[in-house]
């Protein structure tokens, strides 16, 4: 009969084959490569979307960690939404002064279709509120940042200058797809973070 060591051993070993899985499926993220274009800015035009969002204020950690793990589970009880490698990707739009501010408003969203009319009964995290809306785009200008969030910026300024040159100038608030960013089991390795950066725009002279 097997010991109660080995069945210890099995069960963990199941466990950690199961969290592969659902990381394969769920968390793996996007292949980047054809996001490496996105090295030299670029002005593009999107679509508006329909999105889930999770808005809150506070210290950009709170406001991310609430917001997110509210996101997630919310999206994941959701019917007809894209699930596993078809899942969108997750954005947030910020609202701060300096990048060094420690009190910021922001919203965490992910893509739903238009036929998702109805919210689960699930409570937020503290301090965050939840609705279907809609984010406008229209002309935004866009650059892919890869390492941490705080390095970002000097990409920052490099989208800026290149929004400066092009005759343009920015509309909206300070906004975030991530591609890849921290795991369900921790921050990883943010030296391997990818994300884009992108600002709506219009002509200086319309």
């Amino acid at each position: 009969m097997p010991t109660p060591v080995l069945i210890v051993l099995v069960v963990l070993a199941l466990l950690v084959l199961a969290a592969l899985v659902v990381w394969y499926l769920f968390f793996r993220g996007p292949d980047v490569k054809k996001y490496m274009v996105l090295k030299s800015p670029r002005i593009v035009t999107l679509p508006d979307e329909r999105v889930l969002e999770v808005s809150g204020r506070g210290t950009p950690e709170e406001v991310a960690k609430g917001g997110f793990s509210t996101l997630f589970k919310i999206y994941f009880k959701l019917k007809g939404v894209p699930k596993g490698p078809k899942m969108p990707l997750p954005r947030g739009r910020w609202i701060f002064t300096s990048p060094e501010d420690k009190d910021i408003a922001g919203q965490v969203a992910m893509p739903v279709p238009d036929t998702v009319t109805d919210l689960p009964d699930i409570a937020p995290a503290p301090g965050m509120t939840v609705r279907l809306t809609t984010w406008e785009y229209g002309e935004v200008a866009e650059i892919i940042h890869l390492g941490p969030y705080e390095n970002e910026i000097p990409i920052v300024e490099a989208l800026e200058k290149f929004i400066a040159e092009q005759g343009y100038e920015r509309t909206g608030v300070h906004e975030e797809l991530y591609l890849r960013g921290p795991g369900m089991f921790g921050k990883g390795n943010p030296e391997k973070y990818v994300t884009i950066i992108r600002f709506q725009v219009k002509r200086k002279d319309s």
